[in-house]
Parts: structure tokens; sequence; C-alpha cells
């Protein structure tokens, strides 16, 4: 059965169409309206192995955030749907991605419980126009809405671009482990992963 999901979320704040198939790698299609989130997004599609599209039309003179969180909550509905009832993937993922002098680890545990260690520092307020406080936000929506757990954690790191970027990449490689189907069955002693 093919492990895709297609979700539509519409508000007074945002307008979000995303398509993520967990099983065919492909250049990800990604417009937010702000450039270096579509960067990152960009770069979860590609070290997560998947094909993911994300389209979303914001509330984007006000600022970033109510289009960072709500395309997190949007990711993580359409991970938790694809990936159905969980049958055989690893279920866990951890990896630890440089990039230059910046070094960050990402421990997931797909657990049916939503639950964020988020443990990020980037000096900068802003990278263009993205306020880097909201990567935080763009976590717990995202951690939240797909019920897993996620410890995000930054081991070095004095540029900012550098920090988040290695943290995106981090956590698509410990997904992109996480979601493999590796066996069968349920991976929980619990018999649900819900």
């Amino acid at each position: 059965m093919p492990r895709i999901a297609t979700i539509t979320r519409t508000t007074k704040e945002t307008d979000i169409t995303v398509t993520w198939d967990l099983d065919r790698p492909a250049p990800a299609e990604v417009a937010t309206g702000i450039g270096f989130f579509d960067h990152m997004l960009e770069t979860l599609g590609k070290h997560s192995g998947t094909a993911l599209a994300v389209r979303c039309r914001g509330d984007l003179h006000i600022d970033g955030h109510h289009t960072t969180e709500d395309v997190g909550i949007a990711l993580g509905q359409a991970l938790r749907q694809a990936l159905g009832e969980r049958l055989g993937i690893e279920r866990f993922g951890h990896i630890a991605c440089p990039l230059d002098e910046a070094l960050v680890s990402s421990t997931l545990d797909i657990s049916g419980r939503g639950y964020l260690v988020y443990e990020l520092h980037p000096p900068a307020g802003m990278i263009g126009t993205w306020d880097t406080e909201l990567v935080r936000e763009f976590f717990g929506g995202f951690t939240e809405n797909a019920k897993v757990c996620l410890h995000l954690h930054q081991l070095q790191g004095r540029n900012s671009h550098h920090i988040i970027e290695a943290g995106f990449k981090a956590f698509a490689r410990a997904l992109r482990q996480a979601i493999k189907v590796t066996g069968e069955g349920v991976p929980s002693t619990k018999g649900v992963l819900a």
C-alpha cells in the first residue's frame, strides 16, 4: 500500500496544501513565501529521501509565525496519515549532522506521542526574512501533529544558518531511518503506535 498523504489546511491566517510520498525520492516542490524556510523544507525532502510538496499562502504582511507553525502542523498530519498503522517501520532514527563548525544531533521515535526537546541556539534573530525563534514553532507543530518524539541538540556551532540547516538535515536523516520498512508488524510491545 502506498505511503502517501495529502493534507489541505485553510484558516483565516494560512492556506496550505501538503503532499508527502514517503516511498519515492524526488526534488521537493516548496513555496511558502519565506526564502530560508523554503530552503529548509527542500533540505527536509532531499535528505529524508521522500517526495515532498508544500504550498502555503500566509499572512506574511504580519510576520512568518502562522506560516511556519501551520506548515509544521500540516506536515505532521501528512506524516501521520502516510504512515498508517506503521507496520514494519524501523521506528527510531538517530544521527548527528555537521555543517562546517555546526554539529546537531537528532533522535526520533515514531512513538504515537508528540514530544519535542529543542536545544538549538542560533545567535542571529533573523535569517533573511525568517525569525529564528520560529524554528522551534515549526518543530513543535510537527511533533504534536505527527505524534512523534524528537530531540534536537546543538553540539557545536556559531553561524545561525549553519546551525539551523544542520538541524534540518539531522532531522531529515533521522526521519529517513525511522520510516524505513525493515520488518513486519508494529514495532511496539503494546502492539500499536497510535
